[in-house]
Order: C-alpha cells, then structure tokens, then sequence
C-alpha cells in the first residue's frame, strides 16, 4: 500500500505541475493617460512597430460621428492622438497591404497608413452592427462581424460578400484568421472555428461569456475577452481558464491586440478611457 500512495503522490504532483506549466499569468506593465477616448480596439502593427486604437469617443451609435483612430507608440505613447478622424463608432481593425480597415457601424472605411486619410468605404447592405475585423492576407480577403444580425461579411477586391449567417452564429463578436480558419468569438461564449472554404463551424472552447476579443498565442493557444472585464486562456485542449477580471471596478476589457515578439497584450478599457499592458508568461 505505501508503494501505491507513493506512486499516487508522484502521478499528483507530475500531473499537477504539467497543467501549471501549461497556462500563463498576465503580469501589469503600464497604463495610458485617459486622454484616449472610449478605446474599444488595439490593433499591433509590427512593421511599423506601432499601436493603433480605435476611439469611439462616445456611445457605440450610429449618430456618433466623432470617432477616430490614435496611433500610440509601444510603450502606450500617443504619436497622433487624431491619426484619422471623422470616423463613425469605430469599432475592430486590420491590415491588409498598406491600408487600415476599420468597422463604421454600417460599412468599413478603408485608410492609407501613410496619410491616415480615408480612401474608400465599403457598405454592407441591411448592417445593424458591424463590430470587428481578421484578415486573410494570403488571398486578400477582409472578414467582418455584424454583431445585431449574426451574420460574418467578407470583403475582397472592394466587393462585400456574406459568408455565413445565422446559427450556430449568435451575437458574434471578435474574429481572428488563423491557419485558413477563421476564429469567432459568439455571444454565447462559445469560441467557434470556421472553414472559409466549406462554411464547417467546429467548436474550439465554451463556458465564456459573450466573447470581444481574440488574439493567438500559438500551438492552438489564446486569449480571448468578454467586455464586461474578463479576460480567458484558452489551452489547447479548449479549457478555458479565468485569468483577469476587473468586472467589478468596472474596467471594461474590449477588443484586445497583442505582440508575440514582446509577448505583450494590450487591453482597451473602454469607459475608462485607457490602454492597459500586460506581459504574457
């Protein structure tokens, strides 16, 4: 028997240390000045090693016309508080080339990042709220959640497409391209994978709540959050795992982006009016 309760401890203490090493802590680094107004996205640009936010400067209406994008540097700096303004309720970003795109509501607007400027924007017929954005930068293809009609929009060569509408779509939110999936973060809490190709929806995690944010930490790896405050990792096998909640101070926690070469995540706090760092271990 003291052989047995031997090999039961070691199993224990084995097993015990291999799920520790499979998580992560989320340690603070800094925080911006509230000068930045309703941060709802953080979008990293690696190449030009800056930080776009976009301010919904106000409430996430469609008569709010007052938005903008600031570009902070990495150390949440702002280099240009109004990079483009003029936008209306500002919502997910991507890259793709040298433009910025970034959801208005109703349509995407699509801006130069070398001017900042606006040059074009795309409607999407019978939009209610179009919320966040993921690129396919192989085949060029934009894809967009509408958060009020359940629906993922696809735009390419400046057409808009519907890709999938309906369940198991509910109050879908975040997106994220990631090995030819696209990644969706639903409003049941659940964080679906989609084929783009054969419009297959598989299930990769649940037990969230409805999900704002989704950004890949590798190896089927991710942080996702809920705008309420909580901010999840996900582990490979698609257990989820609390890991911030700043629900009760009432910091929000919105579309987040985050810096694999720095392991950095940012975190945009919505009606607390900053950018929040953490590194990632």
């Amino acid at each position: 028997m003291k052989k047995i309760t031997r090999f039961l401890f070691i199993s224990s203490v084995v097993t015990t240390s291999f799920a520790q090493a499979q998580t992560i802590n989320l340690k603070p680094l800094w925080e911006t000045d509230t000068t930045i107004r309703t941060p709802e996205c953080v979008l990293v640009d690696p190449a030009r090693k800056v930080l776009y936010v976009a301010c919904i400067n106000g409430g996430p209406s469609l008569e709010n016309k007052t938005s903008y994008v600031a570009k902070l540097g990495m150390d949440g700096k702002v280099i240009q508080m109004k990079f483009t303004e003029n936008l209306n309720s500002t919502k997910g970003m991507g890259i793709l080339g040298d433009k910025l795109y970034v959801t208005e509501m109703t349509q995407v607007a699509e801006i130069a990042l070398a001017t900042g400027k606006i040059v074009n924007r795309y409607p999407v017929d019978g939009a209610k709220f179009l919320n966040d954005i993921a690129v396919d930068t192989k085949k060029g293809i934009i894809y967009v959640s509408d958060s009020n009609d359940s629906k993922i929009w696809a735009l390419q060569n400046g057409k808009m497409t519907l890709v999938l509408g309906g369940a198991p779509l509910k109050g879908n939110n975040g997106l994220l391209f990631e090995n030819d999936q696209v990644l969706i973060g639903n409003g049941d809490g659940s964080l679906l994978s989609m084929n783009p190709t054969t419009k297959e929806v598989k299930t990769i995690a649940k037990g969230m709540g409805g999900i704002d944010g989704i950004v890949a930490l590798g190896n089927k790896k991710y942080i996702v959050t809920e705008w309420g405050g909580k901010v999840w990792y996900v582990n490979s096998d698609g257990t989820p795992e609390l890991k911030l909640d700043t629900s009760a101070e009432k910091i929000n926690t919105a579309d987040i982006g985050y810096d694999p070469a720095s392991k950095v995540l940012f975190i945009p706090t919505f009606f607390h009016n900053t950018v929040k760092a953490y590194s990632v271990k």
